[in-house]
């Protein structure tokens, strides 16, 4: 993961990224995406030895529920709120070149939602215990062009965000993600017990 305006320190553990630090958020986002992707790898030949059985059917549930609702509010907090911040602190003919690459991210998105639609029929057959079998290509396509995504994202995208963003930017852009996903804000905890 790039340093994406990191607060921990090495060999510690760290608390899980909060909306308080959308970049790292976004970040971590991404191993989880790719935490799922390694199920439907493993689903695979789990399927062809065991069937739909119920673990396959629970794994098939863990993933759509990840792709149809997290994967969702990532691709809206980039394209809504990191794409156009980002693009609004550049100027002339930097902002070109970064709205070029904002496009392409955005595109690569719907891609990856059409490819999702495809394999998610799959997964939904095999939450019902159908003796269908999800087709490894369709699973390989999707899970290399996320792999290939979040790497340009992780290489280019957080990194650029992290020295052009100011403060002030980061936190809007963290607010947005919360209301995004109904998260109310916790009021602020007295330091002098009530």
């Amino acid at each position: 993961m790039p340093d994406v305006k990191a607060t921990s320190l090495p060999g510690s553990s760290a608390p899980a990224p909060s909306f308080e630090v959308p970049l790292e958020m976004l970040a971590a986002c991404h191993g989880r995406v790719q935490a799922q992707c390694d199920t439907l790898r493993r689903l695979l030949p789990h399927l062809a030895q065991q069937g739909a059985d119920r673990a396959a059917q629970e794994a098939a549930t863990a993933v759509m529920r990840y792709f149809d609702t997290a994967a969702v509010h990532h691709h809206a907090d980039e394209e809504v709120d990191l794409f156009p911040a980002l693009i609004e602190a550049m100027a002339g003919s930097d902002a070109v070149c970064l709205r070029g690459m904002t496009r392409a991210l955005a595109d690569e998105h719907r891609e990856l939602e059409m490819r999702w639609r495809s394999v998610r029929a799959g997964l939904e057959a095999v939450t019902r215990g159908d003796p269908a079998v999800l087709q490894a290509a369709e699973v390989q396509a999707f899970v290399d062009q996320y792999a290939s995504h979040i790497a340009r994202e992780e290489a280019e995208l957080l990194p650029m965000a992290a020295r052009l963003l100011s403060d002030e930017e980061i936190a809007r852009i963290g607010t947005a993600m919360r209301k995004r996903r109904g998260v109310e804000l916790e009021p602020p905890r007295s330091a002098v017990p009530s």
